[in-house]
């Protein structure tokens, strides 16, 4: 988790963010494990283990929020754990 929040936090901070879609590159999972991509009616999260499913489609302002709360989530962990998450980059 700490990985994808890494990765989401670095894609909202980029300059394509709103832009060009998302997709996690690990070295740990497979390519396309998490996507999150620009359709017509909004932004949709889906995975190439399960291509034919999309959530449904929601704003750009409701998909940042959810990621900064996922990534306050982990961050949260990541500190109950003793680890400074300072490694995370701020959203």
């Amino acid at each position: 988790m700490t990985e994808l929040a890494y990765h989401l936090a670095l894609w909202l901070r980029s300059p394509a963010a709103g832009h060009e879609d998302f997709e996690l590159e690990s070295m740990q999972a497979e390519e396309g494990l998490i996507r999150i991509v620009s359709s017509e009616e909004g932004w949709q999260v889906g995975s190439i283990f399960t291509p034919d499913f999309w959530t449904s489609p929601v704003a750009w302002d409701v998909l940042v929020a959810e990621i900064k709360q996922f990534d306050h989530s982990v961050r949260e962990g990541v500190a109950a754990m003793g680890v400074d998450p300072a490694f995370i980059p701020e959203p």
